[in-house]
């Protein structure tokens, strides 16, 4: 069985793959890696016509992995589509769907993006309940190929905890929010967890456990 995880965020893909990577008889693919695979053999990889504009991150997981399926597809089994976001009181109604293009902008590097975060946090989040947060988690894994990919199921899963003052560890690459969030029952911020700890309580985590039952049920 052939998947293709469907992000170029190679934290994203490290942490899915870190769940998924022990069953038997699977190959799981990083989009990243297809793509410069691609590139080295002269064939352009073009995806600027893809726009996540979700009004959900169920919708957005969906988007994601029926694109590269049209696009990249044929030889996988499954593509998988996944998007999270986090909610934080004192910023009602802002991130969620638009986390990474929040604030700073997709454009901006993960330090500068949470630099820019840190800073509104500091004046809009003042006491600690005003630092409450959660992450959330979807994604979506669609037959691989051809014209006609169906939904296989939808995969979910939520983290509450807050913010920390200061960032509590060096950041890592793809996942500049782990540096800053603090687990409910846990007193170390998801980027210095081990990765058995936030496989099992992690947003991301917990959606791609359940996936991870899926195909265990189809192996």
């Amino acid at each position: 069985m052939r998947v293709l995880i469907a992000t170029k965020n190679k934290g994203k893909f490290g942490e899915i793959h870190g769940v998924l990577r022990d069953l038997p008889d699977a190959e799981f693919v990083f989009l990243g890696d297809l793509v410069e695979e691609l590139g080295a053999s002269g064939v352009t990889f073009d995806d600027s016509d893809f726009e996540e504009d979700g009004e959900t991150h169920r919708e957005n997981a969906y988007k994601k992995a029926d694109y590269y399926r049209r696009k990249v597809g044929e030889g996988f089994d499954y593509v998988l589509g996944e998007d999270s976001g986090i909610y934080i009181d004192a910023l009602a109604d802002e991130l969620g769907i638009e986390t990474r293009r929040w604030g700073a902008g997709h454009d901006a590097s993960d330090e500068e993006w949470l630099e820019h975060f840190m800073g509104v946090m500091e004046e809009r989040a003042a006491e600690d309940f005003e630092r409450g947060a959660k992450f959330v988690c979807s994604a979506c894994l669609v037959e691989g190929g051809g014209n006609e990919g169906e939904v296989e199921e939808y995969f979910e899963g939520e983290t509450a905890g807050s913010i920390t003052r200061n960032v509590a560890s060096e950041v890592l690459p793809g996942l500049p929010l782990s540096s800053v969030f603090l687990a409910d029952g846990f007193g170390k911020v998801y980027a210095v967890l081990s990765q058995e700890e936030k496989n099992e309580i992690s947003h991301r985590g917990q959606a791609v456990s359940k996936l991870k039952g899926w195909f265990g049920r189809k192996i």
